[in-house]
């Protein structure tokens, strides 16, 4: 395991700003919001901003101020951030984020997860990080090579979390990061103490009418905003989970592509009403968007669909999840692409001992609502490990 700084040349900046100095825009588009995707309009402002106001080598240095490190797993390089707390009664938790996700949805989580006395909190809710960036995703840089897939993740993270010395440790995920932390609770049961997760896709038992018919007002609804993703808001799934190649080649060759790509995931899975600025700022979304572009990552990261395609929710219309043996805790936040309805995971997950429903929020809790994140973790710990709390 070695120590890492993150230090993009100069070379690599001038290109980028080279390559938003001469973008060929599409003519004759028509107006249409964002019904057909990122209007261009908004898109042509964001890039200006991009090249004349964004500041890479701030977020770098915001990077550069937590502990960072790489690593070699099974082949691939593992970037990781790894934060000890200083208080003796920290839990360890291994967070994993999605797509188009980042270890930098969670930077302004880190300081009151793992330092909860000098932000106000309590320090027995204290946490050691260790958030690693998937293979094949951002500062990890490309995987190399197929078969990187949930499991393949998991048995990753696994190792990640022998190679540190945490013989017990929690879980926390969204987005693919909760197949891969289910995955991971399968086969290292005897160390991952407790899972939680925002938001699981939850289906019924089977194709019969009549568990549909049984469903109340609620829960219908929950299933209506699974079926809008499924129509509307899963294009980019569809695409990279059947012709990553033919996708990756636009989103390492433009950053234009790459941004619109990442920016329309922000629009739509999250707590957003008019633009994807409304639930995250310009510049983590910038930063997101140059962790891919500046690693080449945007290619790589596609794969990651394709290794996962039969699992995927679009294709996964019935069935039961695995089951698990320690503690499952989940939050539901109501922008994010999957409301799972909760006697479905109930009967899938006997484990389930936590659940906790929010007025605000999408896909990237963390990074939109980080005070709601940091409450929601904290109090899942009290659950299992104060009962009745």
């Amino acid at each position: 395991m070695q120590p890492y700084q993150v230090n993009v040349t100069e070379d690599a900046l001038e290109d980028l700003r080279f390559r938003l100095s001469h973008i060929r825009w599409p003519q004759g588009l028509p107006e249409a919001g964002w019904a057909r995707g990122v209007p261009q309009d908004y898109l042509r402002e964001l890039v200006d901003y991009w090249r004349h106001s964004y500041d890479w080598r701030q977020a770098e240095a915001e990077l550069n101020q937590i502990p960072q490190f790489t690593t070699t797993i099974d082949g691939a390089n593992v970037y990781f951030i790894h934060v000890r707390s200083p208080e003796e009664n920290a839990v360890p938790l291994l967070i994993t984020h999605g797509w188009p996700g980042s270890v930098v949805e969670f930077l302004d989580v880190i300081g009151p997860l793992t330092d909860p006395r000098a932000h106000g909190g309590d320090p027995a809710d204290a946490f050691h990080l260790v958030i690693p960036s998937m293979p094949g995703f951002g500062l990890s840089g490309p995987a190399g090579e197929g078969g990187w897939d949930t499991v393949r993740v998991a048995r990753a993270w696994a190792e990640l979390m022998s190679r540190l010395g945490y013989d017990r440790y929690m879980a926390q995920a969204a987005d693919f990061g909760i197949g891969v932390n289910l995955a991971l609770a399968a086969m290292d049961p005897e160390h991952l103490i407790a899972l939680h997760l925002n938001g699981v896709p939850s289906m019924p038992a089977t194709d019969d009418p009549a568990e549909l018919a049984d469903l109340n007002a609620d829960e219908r609804a929950r299933m209506d905003h699974f079926e809008r993703f499924v129509r509307d808001l899963s294009g980019s799934m569809k695409l990279q989970s059947t012709r990553p190649h033919t996708v990756g080649y636009g989103l390492n060759d433009s950053p234009v592509a790459q941004l619109a790509w990442i920016v329309e995931k922000f629009k739509d899975w999250t707590d957003s009403e008019k633009a994807p600025e409304d639930a995250v700022t310009r510049d983590r979304i910038l930063t997101i968007v140059m962790s891919y572009w500046l690693t080449q990552t945007g290619a790589s990261s596609a794969q990651f669909y394709y290794e996962i395609a039969e699992y995927l929710p679009v294709n996964l219309r019935t069935g039961r999840y695995d089951p698990i043996s320690m503690p499952l805790g989940v939050a539901v936040f109501p922008h994010a692409p999957f409301l799972p309805v909760r006697r479905f995971l109930e009967r899938d997950f006997p484990t389930l001992v936590h659940w906790s429903e929010f007025d605000r929020g999408g896909n990237f809790a963390a990074l939109e609502e980080p005070d709601l994140y940091i409450e929601e973790v904290r109090k899942f710990r009290r659950t299992i490990e104060r009962p009745g709390t």
